[in-house]
């Protein structure tokens, strides 16, 4: 893909693309209807868009330094908007969000808020600054403001520790697909999950990543609101179900109040298989009081500010400005998808706990529900499960047991709708987390391969070299992510947010701090990093192994535990030791200058 006139024409390429894909669920809408098994379109759906991803990864190829790590710095505003959607949008967003919400509450949503809310911290705070250094990633950034390699590698630490932990997430929901997809144990799905993903950044680094993280937002953005509004049209909730939605909650819990509840004793819950929950409204620490809320919120917002992968995208736009303008994108493209996953997790509970719907099970026998297709599909997975534990013969509330990732996945066959759709959501799924994972085991392999290779261990290695290193890097990291991911070590979700929470506790203020406060020097850029990290991690390892935490903070907010600790220590430590030279502290002062040269040259 040759830059000028691919990035001239790049929306009819899309247009293309778009196009193309469309046709492509019709043809399979028409293979269903001639007798196409499901097992056959799951396949179908799962091959043909990592293929095109992978084809898009080999045009994108380059063994140019800057095109490798910063896509040439030539992606406009409005695709750069969707590459990072869909870099953001991960697994959790697509498969676990709203199974979150389903099980947890409307709790969860301070996720949303957060996850949102960051965006406008990232705009004002950071995106533009950082593009005026002209970094090709955090840890560069890290290692020109304040300098030495002390400081350079502590970042890579950080960044290391939250991303790899964030990329497990992202394979697991790889893995989760494609064995449900291609009837494979997830064990071994997670390898095709990962041999799927190196197939898009191998070659083409940040460019390839750029234009396929395009693609995977078409695909996944159809995927997700076709079915809601396809979903509501037919349960009568309206076209546009989001301003219906405040009527459907309630619903839920006059249905919840109507019908018997069982209550589950230690010896019922043994049977569960690992991971499945009840299907009756439950309650969590995060919806318990409004501090609660208000702190996963908070952490999420610092997190979303700290991430790697998040910051390396505003690094290929044209100019400051355009970073800036592209944030605004980024949050129309990533609205669309989170305003429809709180009526997605509503929609999905109707469906099956309500009488006056014919996909609703709670009252039909046992035996009833076990016969039913999607049941049996989903229970082979291991991500549903129905026992009579009263006795009764019947299902009532909290005899029903699903994983929180087959919420998304599962309800397009629970409401009824064409296995195609169940297909199209796979596929959205695998581009979900494809994205995501593409970005961060990038952001980890670039920040390794340019930081600590080039930058401290070898400064004269030549680019070919360089980028050998980061492809070796890619295949290593994303092996050991599957590795991990296979263990199930933890869920979807809340990798994803101790990965927040890391990078929040190690990176927000040195980012911040950096750009914001010239005194701000390399001991206490150190020492909040480094501190911040370990300051966190203790904390989180403490409330995992019965400690009762303080101040509300849980093991899903321990990065504000880190990030205090990480701010006090940074100033503290910069007040008691030798402000930064003259020429670091100009330097602070002109990259707050939205126009002008970038502060570094070619690298």
């Amino acid at each position: 893909m040759k830059s000028t006139n691919f990035i001239d024409n790049l929306p009819k390429v899309y247009g293309i693309y778009t196009g193309g894909f469309i046709g492509f669920i019709i043809i399979m809408a028409i293979a269903e209807q001639m007798g196409m098994t499901a097992k056959a379109i799951g396949i179908a759906f799962v091959a043909f868009t990592v293929f095109i991803y992978a084809l898009i990864g080999w045009l994108s190829r380059t063994a140019q330094a800057d095109a490798y790590y910063v896509a040439g710095r030539q992606v406009p505003t409005v695709f750069n908007g969707m590459a990072t959607a869909a870099d953001w949008m991960s697994g959790a967003s697509f498969v676990a969000m709203a199974g979150g919400i389903y099980f947890k509450g409307y709790g969860y949503m301070a996720l949303l808020v957060g996850w949102t809310g960051g965006y406008v911290l990232v705009a004002s705070l950071l995106a533009p600054y950082l593009r005026k250094f002209g970094c090709y990633t955090v840890p560069d950034f890290i290692g020109t403001r304040y300098g030495g390699n002390l400081a350079r590698f502590s970042a890579v630490v950080v960044l290391t520790v939250a991303s790899f932990t964030y990329v497990t997430a992202q394979i697991n929901a790889t893995g989760t697909i494609a064995s449900v997809a291609l009837d494979i144990p997830f064990q071994y799905a997670v390898y095709i999950g990962l041999i799927s993903i190196l197939l898009c950044s191998m070659l083409g680094g940040m460019r390839g990543v750029t234009w396929t993280q395009v693609a995977q937002y078409i695909v996944l953005i159809i995927a997700y609101l076709l079915p809601v509004f396809w979903i509501s049209n037919k349960m009568g909730a309206g076209f546009f179900p989001h301003f219906m939605l405040a009527d459907e909650v309630a619903r839920i819990g006059e249905l919840e109040s109507q019908f018997g509840f069982v209550k589950n004793s230690a010896a019922d819950l043994a049977t569960v298989p690992k991971g499945l929950a009840g299907i009756t409204k439950a309650h969590s620490a995060v919806n318990a009081t409004p501090w609660a809320f208000i702190s996963l919120a908070l952490a999420m917002m610092m997190g979303t500010a700290s991430l790697p992968h998040v910051m390396m995208r505003y690094f290929t736009t044209p100019s400051v400005k355009a970073a800036r303008k592209s944030v605004g994108w980024s949050l129309f493209f990533i609205f669309l998808l989170y305003s429809s996953a709180p009526m997605l997790a509503t929609l999905s509970k109707l469906s099956l706990i309500d009488p006056n719907l014919s996909t609703g099970i709670i009252g039909k026998s046992i035996a009833e529900v076990q016969a039913i297709d999607w049941y049996q599909n989903w229970n082979a997975a291991n991500l549903m499960f129905v026992s009579d534990f009263n006795g009764n013969g019947t299902v009532e509330l909290n005899e029903f047991f699903m994983g929180g990732k087959a919420v998304v996945l599962a309800t397009p066959e629970i409401a009824g709708l064409p296995y195609v759709i169940s297909g199209l959501v796979a596929a959205g799924g695998m581009a979900a987390a494809m994205s995501t994972a593409d970005g961060l085991i990038l952001a980890i392999a670039n920040a390794i391969s340019h930081d600590v290779y080039y930058k401290i261990i070898d400064p004269k290695a030549e680019t070919a070299k360089r980028l050998v290193v980061a492809r070796v890097l890619l295949v290593v990291i994303g092996f050991a992510g599957a590795t991990i991911a296979a263990m199930e070590i933890q869920g979807i979700l809340g990798s994803v947010i101790w990965a927040f929470d890391f990078a929040m506790s190690g990176l927000f203020f040195p980012l911040v701090l950096g750009v914001w406060w010239k005194r701000a020097n390399r001991q206490g850029a150190v020492a909040g990093m480094l501190g911040g990290l370990a300051a966190g991690t203790w904390y989180l390892v403490w409330v995992r192994t019965g400690g009762s935490g303080f101040l509300g903070i849980t093991q899903l907010t321990f990065g504000i535990f880190g990030s205090a600790v990480s701010l006090i220590a940074m100033v503290v430590v910069s007040l008691m030791t030798q402000e930064p030279d003259k020429a670091t502290q100009k330097m602070v002062d002109e990259v707050r200058v939205p126009s002008g040269k970038t502060i570094l040259g070619k690298q």
